[in-house]
């Protein structure tokens, strides 16, 4: 069923997960190493890929016999440490950057890497998909407009504006992480 409220809901969760604004810094580093981003093709690699595992994420997991709680449950501990890093401002997942910059490591994994991916899945464990198709193509849309100003988000924010983004939402990610394992906690053991 179509739902602002749900829309808006999985639009933040994606926003947060993603952290497109506080990507900027990778971005420009990779802009200024390997020249041209191209924000068309990473931005529909990346949505193509979320919606693809949102249709196909759980047809893998019941393959390995996982079902869609517990790895909401899993999503949640992985949203929780990504919320970490964006609270404390440490590293705990390493990430590699190779030559080519639109697809790796722009659209996977900086775009629709785990934590994007696992987001999904947990959400579809609680919300409808035609509300989290939409709340996809929105951050998909949000995602194309930062790699293409992200130069001039970067002198508008400053370094110190990217940092106050980064801890805000990720406050928000941890409320999300702890909602996520309360809600799906309890059908683990039903």
């Amino acid at each position: 069923m179509f739902s602002i409220k749900e829309i808006v809901t999985c639009t933040m969760v994606l926003f947060a997960v993603i952290d497109i604004i506080g990507s900027t810094p990778i971005i420009i580093g990779l802009r200024q190493k390997v020249g041209h981003i191209q924000s068309e093709k990473a931005s529909i690699v990346a949505g193509l890929i979320m919606i693809g595992f949102l249709f196909l994420g759980e047809q893998i997991l019941s393959l390995i016999g996982i079902d869609v709680n517990s790895f909401a449950v899993a999503g949640a501990f992985i949203i929780f440490f990504l919320a970490l890093e964006m609270i404390l401002g440490i590293q705990l997942f390493k990430d590699e950057t190779p030559g080519s910059a639109s697809i790796v490591p722009i659209a996977f994994p900086i775009i629709a890497g785990a934590g994007t991916l696992t987001s999904i899945l947990s959400l579809r464990a609680e919300y409808d998909l035609v509300n989290i198709i939409v709340a996809i193509v929105l951050n998909i849309v949000i995602v194309y407009v930062v790699l293409k100003s992200s130069k001039r988000i970067e002198r508008f924010l400053g370094s110190s504006g990217i940092g106050i983004i980064r801890k805000v939402f990720g406050v928000i990610l941890m409320a999300i992480a702890v909602k996520l394992f309360a809600g799906n906690v309890q059908q683990l053991f039903i």
